[in-house]
């Protein structure tokens, strides 16, 4: 779960490394961005920066560094990578296809590693919220727990998920959330992601005929813990 509002947008090609410490600081180069997105700083103390390690058409590599006390409980940041897309309903996707590579040094911490997608019935919707969001936690550290409470274990993509769901009020709205929960951390991905939201339409009630995928990100929430370094050493995205 995240806020987002850009204010420094840097657009590379080719781009070596690059540091971002402002909270919304972010390098683009279509169609991906990384962003260091330090939406909830203040619930805490500490700090945080993203180095962009690589980025172009083909995906993105970077790592964040961090260190967080204080405001158990309360997630600090959602740095991450993303893609553009066209905005379609989630029913007239085929695919969703993502690889990732990650590694994080410090594990004695509360984060989590994930990806982050929100759908909406208005197709010009705000992205960094919507009337659903879909979490795919690759790994969970520590005691935190997604937002709701557990309703179900399945299996999707070879991998067995615990399924949480739960609400929050965000821009005045009430935002669905459903955040599938690795048991152990899965550092290399590759798959699709389409078939979560087929098994939510198909046994959740997921509207998928009148809802529109509008973001698609992926990255680390830090509540507290640190030092650490979370390294994405490739990350790229596609849909069809």
């Amino acid at each position: 779960m995240k806020l987002f509002l850009v204010l420094a947008t840097l657009v590379a090609t080719g781009l070596g490394q690059k540091e971002l410490c402002a909270q919304y600081d972010t390098v683009s180069s279509p169609p991906y961005t990384v962003n260091n997105n330090l939406w909830g700083k203040d619930q805490g103390t500490g700090s945080q920066c993203v180095y962009v390690d690589s980025i172009s058409s083909s995906g993105a590599a970077w790592h964040t560094k961090w260190t967080w006390n204080g405001g158990n409980g309360q997630v600090k940041s959602y740095s991450n990578s993303g893609v553009s897309l066209e905005k379609k309903l989630v029913s007239d996707i085929r695919n969703i296809h993502t690889d990732v590579k990650w590694e994080q040094d410090n594990t004695n911490v509360n984060a989590d590693v994930a990806y982050d997608l929100f759908t909406a019935a208005d197709k010009n919707h705000v992205t960094s919220s919507g009337d659903y969001e879909l979490m795919i936690w690759l790994a969970r550290y520590g005691t935190i727990q997604p937002i709701g409470s557990k309703i179900d274990t399945t299996t999707i993509e070879g991998h067995t998920w615990e399924l949480w769901y739960g609400s929050t009020i965000q821009g005045g709205s009430n935002q669905k959330t459903y955040s599938f929960v690795s048991a152990t951390p899965i550092n290399s991905f590759s798959g699709d992601i389409k078939p979560f939201f087929d098994y939510l339409t198909t046994k959740q009630n997921f509207p998928a005929s009148t809802q529109y995928l509008t973001n698609l990100q992926f990255g680390t929430e830090p509540f507290t813990g640190g030092p650490a370094t979370f390294t994405v050493s490739n990350w790229s995205a596609s849909i069809n």
